[in-house]
């Protein structure tokens, strides 16, 4: 049966207040980050790889209250990139709760008013939450973000649509294929790449999922991905966070965190406890928020992104609303 390509535009409602380029700058880290891109025109591009064949979206927020949210390829695939699309990028969440909480922390208040609109984004898959909560442990964003940008290039052929080359996250079954000595070649250390080759087999075995994991409360959930060797509690929240994104986890122990909590909160002294007690179930958007103060200091929020693309509009045809 021949397959059936076509292009289309939806319109996704997002719950306000709602910023795309700060929930992409926390979703990509850094400008310099090949999978998610971010463009001067604003739009949000990414290329799946795990469909039957390549999907491309296309995002922009051209009103306050809504995403439109273009898609190319299989007609057949467009419904669940379309689920894709609103799970990455958080449409749905309501963060009035921490808002509200936030904004009695003297200190925190100026940060959480400027970022207002920013949504906790997920990864698509558990296995890519993985891979960066262990690529970025222990060691700079730069540094990380370096060493993971060389190890899709060199797992993942670039797909070229409209003049835009894009590169999709490697999946698991394609990591489990490549050589230990091309993934070292990137950077990888030996105990970082022996903890990911526990963690593929752990996920195509099943005794690594995602639905089980959403099953559980977080801190049983925090314990089931401890149990795979080289997995600690910092990285398993971080998995949490970004993966399943759950607010209700923080990652503590983390210098950098520790660091931006510093410079946010300048000679004002606080108790990081008391802080997170204040900020109740959904303290991990002080993650989120730490980052963007981080990324702010670089001129990275929303800077466009440096993979030398040129952005072309998609030509869509009559859409659905999501």
């Amino acid at each position: 049966m021949t397959s059936i390509f076509s292009t289309a535009r939806h319109w996704v409602s997002v719950t306000a207040p709602y910023r795309l380029d700060l929930t992409v700058s926390v979703l990509r880290r850094l400008s310099t980050n090949t999978v998610d891109i971010f463009t001067a025109e604003g739009q949000y591009i990414r290329a799946f790889g795990d469909f039957q064949q390549p999907v491309v979206v296309l995002v922009t927020q051209e009103k306050p209250e809504t995403l439109a949210v273009t898609i190319e390829g299989r007609t057949a695939d467009h419904v669940p990139a379309l689920a894709l699309v609103r799970r990455m990028l958080g449409v749905d969440r309501d963060l009035a709760s921490f808002t509200r909480a936030a904004k009695r922390i003297s200190w925190l208040r100026p940060l959480v008013i400027a970022m207002s609109g920013v949504k906790p984004p997920r990864y698509p898959t558990l296995w890519e939450a993985c891979v960066n909560a262990i690529l970025f442990q222990q060691v700079s964003l730069a540094a990380a973000s370096s060493i993971l940008r060389r190890m899709i290039e060199a797992m993942s052929p670039p797909i070229e649509r409209n003049h835009i080359t894009f590169h999709p996250f490697p999946s698991v079954e394609k990591f489990t294929s490549t050589r230990d000595d091309l993934l070292r070649n990137v950077g990888l250390s030996t105990s970082k790449l022996a903890t990911l080759r526990r963690v593929a087999d752990a996920i195509q075995a099943r005794v690594l999922d995602e639905t089980s994991l959403e099953a559980l409360p977080s801190p049983e959930a925090a314990a089931r991905l401890r149990q795979i060797k080289g997995i600690g509690s910092w990285t398993a929240t971080v998995i949490l966070l970004r993966g399943l994104g759950r607010l209700d986890v923080f990652p503590m122990n983390d210098s950098s965190v520790a660091r931006n909590l510093i410079t946010v909160a300048g000679d004002t002294p606080f108790d990081i406890d008391q802080v997170l007690a204040a900020l109740g179930p959904q303290r991990g958007m002080l993650y989120y928020h730490l980052l963007l103060a981080r990324l702010k200091a670089r001129g990275d929020i929303g800077r466009a992104s440096v993979a030398g693309l040129v952005s072309r509009n998609f030509t869509a045809q009559p859409g659905h609303h999501g």
